[in-house]
């Protein structure tokens, strides 16, 4: 028990014994009891510690790190990436080296992007990587030695000190590092493990864990486990078992799923028409249809869609690391505009995991400076208790007099003659003073509050405060001194009360979080008493679960799931709790973050969809997180979530672009090629490939809407959408195609012919038609809204206009391509610009009147969606019973409020039922 402290259960660390993480781990048979036999003042020889060693192995946690061969070599793996591949061998079948060395060079293009983008990340965390016990002394061959702490063993006599780091769970001996025995417990800081603010006092015999810290006292240990076999080793052995796909794969993996599905349909049924064709020269000759027929793929295929996307995520990462906040995984930048929950930890991030003083009690006459100042008189200084130093530290802060003093141990006008330590038999600590301007000489006692209330023969306002601060969960101390001319006549001071308070951030981050559409809950193991306090404090609600439901096995899933979402917090939980929080969130259909610092975190950070290690974080959970703040408090967390957002409308915008253009250009190559056998020569075709999709590298740096509201991946309306806008574009093509066929006499001729330059002029208007249509897209497909209502930026503008000027240029003087009369190219191009206006009307009235409740759900109510659909049909239902159940009560006020006016004189009779100009409040006083 901390010294002048009662806790507020019985019996003594009840809840620390709840929590004790040796109830979590079971033992291992391999260490039995005979290796911990050994002689404490000796310890082990080299031999032994040596033979221990290969038997144990280090000990040491090794991060997985996966081999950068085959990372480099996943980014080939994917439905889009073997698509291209096939083209490439094919290309080089046919001996077609031009289109082989372009394709190839796509190929390795997203490849590199990709792994040096996302290996520049994992640099900036490893810098950041900080070892928390390197160094640790141990008894070996009779000597007390500094060693490594990897190359220690289980029956090692280790020796912990006030501020180590244990090394390695171990057991406490009762022994001072010189081998007599000593009665001083070990007061052991366990919050990166157990997530409880307040240290746990630790006895002869009690167990200690690897990475906590020893804030009092000094003992010898025997070491009982090592490495993965130690209560950490558990938890990172939790995270090593979460390998999950990430939710921004998943919609990449759906977006070109469905492209290359479309794609390969109408490319077969080409090459099907081509080899059954009888006028087609290379009928029956399948690699010479099949060639040009996947070069029309390649070039309608995204290619470049995990390149932009991957380089979108990365300016986005590099900007949000010069605000403080490492990306580790760059899919985490889009996943976390996407949160609609933010689960914290509360010590070390919602809190200052500290004590200090909070609202005190005061007897009459007394100030919150005198509490301070008796206080700190009968406080023993050089103690490292947490209580103790909370009140030194506040003293020291807030009491003049002890502010700038000569000598820190010793206060002006006082001198203590006598102290009497805490006695776990009285609780409570007790001083002489003597007042050295007047002489006097008084007692001051500070411990337990209902001990010191009985000292001072009962105090019934002490009494009621007392008990008020433990319903809300603060720790509470007793102060008191004896009346002038008295030894044992005792007069109360009042009552202190102290808490770990909330960083001076949280309250405002929660509630920005909360008007951006995140729900936060808070996550602790503490007591729910104090989550509750903590809760009320940072404007959170007051719906706190405790462990109990936590483990209720007999509940049903979806009872259990309504009961998380409603929570606002969770109280007295282990790692195994944090992780099934998260993992029964996530299968509700939400995304989840999780922010924390400590050991007991790094499970649900692996586990959450965006995993967030705070400022001062452990080794562990920067190692499970995605991405690190480096910054004290939760405000980087906002600058993160907005940066996202902006990300992700930029990706949104280039996925709508590039699906239209996919579906735009194989839909009209499909019908021109079976109608009139005719298609753009293959470099025209790569051509709009490489300038179109390296002109949208530059969506990146485009200026973005922010929503207000989580984003989400429709897809169904986003392939809705592209599909409709590229229909509408393919009739814009066949005017184009058709126009120019008979009007201006441009005939469609096909590869096999060979007609003079001047007779494929139709291949440069089509070209510069295909590649400026689509293209001029994106100024459309950036918003939600009109595209006049966000400018673009200027590099943006002079790129995407730059590449379709080349084009313009290159159809006008007949570069790679015929020339044609410079009118029709202006009108090709105008047309092109104009069009995007018509299309973006379409655009607005689709997001405008698309819900996903009335659309994607009940186009195809199958598997999960019909679930999903039938409990949005009961919340309805239900929902719609509450508002009736409101009008009835409003009617019941309503009908009092006229009833109340009639007994008046009706004076003030309503005019309506629903007279908003009444008081209810004021009614029932009048009442």
């Amino acid at each position: 028990m901390a010294r002048g402290y009662l806790e507020l259960r019985e019996p003594d660390n009840q809840v620390h014994r709840r929590h004790d993480p040796k109830s979590e781990v079971d033992p291992v048979e391999l260490e039995l009891d005979d290796l911990f036999q050994t002689n404490p003042r000796t310890g082990l020889t080299t031999e032994q510690a040596a033979h221990r060693l290969q038997t144990f192995g280090p000990n040491e946690i090794v991060e997985h790190r996966p081999n950068q061969l085959l990372k480099f070599l996943s980014y080939f793996v994917g439905p889009i990436a073997f698509l291209i591949q096939l083209a490439c061998i094919i290309s080089a079948v046919v001996k077609d080296w031009f289109n082989f060395t372009i394709i190839l060079g796509l190929l390795f293009l997203n490849a590199i992007i990709g792994y040096v983008e996302e290996s520049r990340a994992e640099s900036a965390v490893d810098a950041l990587r900080q070892t928390l016990a390197l160094k640790t002394r141990c008894w070996r061959d009779g000597q007390l030695q500094e060693l490594d702490t990897s190359v220690l063993v289980p029956g090692d006599i280790i020796v912990l000190r006030l501020g180590d780091i244990v090394p390695a769970d171990a057991k406490l001996l009762g022994l001072s590092s010189s081998g007599t025995e000593t009665d001083g417990d070990l007061l052991v800081d366990q919050s990166a493990l157990t997530g409880e603010s307040l240290a746990a006092r630790k006895k002869k015999g009690d167990e200690v864990y690897s990475s906590t810290v020893v804030k009092q006292g000094q003992q010898m240990a025997v070491v009982t486990k090592t490495g993965l076999k130690t209560y950490i080793g558990m938890a990172a052995h939790l995270i090593a078992t979460t390998q999950d796909e990430g939710h921004f794969q998943k919609i990449i993996g759906r977006i070109g799923n469905f492209l290359i599905i479309f794609t390969l349909i109408l490319v077969i049924t080409i090459v099907i028409i081509q080899f059954l064709n009888p006028t087609n020269p290379d009928r029956g000759q399948v690699l010479q249809i099949l060639g040009p027929a996947l070069i029309l793929a390649v070039a309608a295929i995204p290619v470049g869609l995990p390149t932009v996307m991957a380089v979108t995520m990365a300016v986005g990462a590099r900007g949000l690391a010069a605000k403080q906040v490492i990306i580790k995984r760059l899919a985490a930048v889009e996943e976390m505009s996407s949160l609609s929950v933010l689960c914290s930890d509360k010590t070390g991030t919602l809190t200052l995991n500290e004590l200090t003083f909070d609202e005190p009690y005061l007897n009459t006459g007394y100030s919150s400076n005198d509490l301070l100042m008796y206080s700190y008189l009968a406080s023993e200084f050089g103690a490292n208790d947490p209580i103790e130093l909370a009140v030194r530290t506040a003293a020291e802060h807030q009491v003049p007099l002890l502010r700038n003093r000569p000598a820190s141990h010793k206060v002006p006008g006082y001198d203590i003659t006598a102290f009497v330590p805490f006695n776990p038999s009285v609780k409570y600590t007790e001083a002489t003073v003597r007042d050295t301007n007047t002489g006097a000489t008084f007692k001051v006692a500070k411990g337990a509050p209902q001990v010191i209330i009985k000292l001072v023969g009962g105090n019934d306002p002490a009494v009621r405060a007392y008990m008020a601060m433990a319903k809300r969960g603060l720790r509470a101390l007793g102060v008191a001194k004896t009346v002038e001319g008295s030894k044992d006549q005792w007069v109360l001071v009042g009552l202190a009360s102290m808490l770990d308070p909330p960083r001076p951030d949280s309250a405002s981050t929660i509630e920005k979080c909360q008007r951006m559409g995140i729900q936060v809950k808070m996550v602790t193991g503490d007591q729910q008493i104090i989550a509750k306090e903590v809760a009320r404090r940072l404007g959170l609600g007051r719906v706190i679960l405790d462990a109990s439901y936590l483990a209720n096995s007999s509940a049903e899933e979806e009872q259990i799931s309504d009961r998380f979402n409603r929570a606002d917090g969770f109280a007295e939980v282990t790692p195994e709790h944090k992780f099934r929080i998260v993992d029964v969130l996530q299968k509700r259909g939400l995304l989840v973050g999780m922010t924390g610092d400590g050991v007991n975190d790094a499970p649900a950070l692996k586990k959450a969809n965006v995993g967030i290690a705070v400022h001062g974080c452990t080794d562990a959970a920067r190692s499970a997180a995605d991405i690190v703040l480096l910054a004290p408090g939760l405000s980087t967390i906002i600058e993160g979530i907005l940066a996202s957002r902006a990300i992700f409308q930029r990706m949104r915008s280039y996925a709508l672009y590039r699906i239209t253009s996919t579906v735009h250009f194989l839909m009209f190559f499909f019908v021109v090629i079976v109608v009139h056998d005719w298609t753009l020569p293959a470099k025209l075709l790569i051509l709009i490939c490489i300038l179109n999709d390296a002109a949208t590298l530059v969506i990146a740096v485009d200026n973005a809407q922010v929503s207000a509201q989580p984003d989400k991946w429709r897809v169904g309306q986003l392939i809705f959408l592209s599909c409709f806008l590229g229909f509408l574009l393919t009739g814009l093509s066949f005017g184009h195609f058709y126009y120019f066929k008979n009007v201006a006499g441009y005939y469609p001729w096909s590869e096999g012919t060979e007609p003079t330059p001047d007779d494929r002029k139709l291949d440069s208007i089509m070209y510069l038609h295909i590649s400026s249509a689509p293209h001029f897209l994106i100024f459309s497909t950036r918003l939600t809204g009109f595209f006049w209502e966000s400018v673009p930026s200027v590099m943006f503008i002079s790129v995407i206009v730059g590449t379709q000027v080349i084009a313009l240029l290159m159809v006008i003087f007949g570069w790679l391509t015929p020339a044609v009369p410079a009118t029709q190219a202006l009108a090709v191009f105008a047309i092109s610009f104009v069009s995007c206006i018509f299309l973006d009307l379409i655009k607005v009235l689709v997001f405008k009147y698309w819900t996903l409740g009335s659309n994607s759900l009940t186009c195809a109510p199958c598997g999960p969606r019909r679930k999903m659909l039938q409990k949005r049909k009961r919340d309805a239902v239900l929902q719609q019973r509450v508002w009736k159940s409101i009008d009835k009560a409003h009617g019941v006020v309503a009908k009092t409020k006229v009833l109340l006016a009639i007994r008046d004189g009706g004076s003030k009779i309503p005019q309506t039922m629903h007279d908003v100009s009444w008081d209810r409040q004021a009614a029932a006083v009048e009442y």
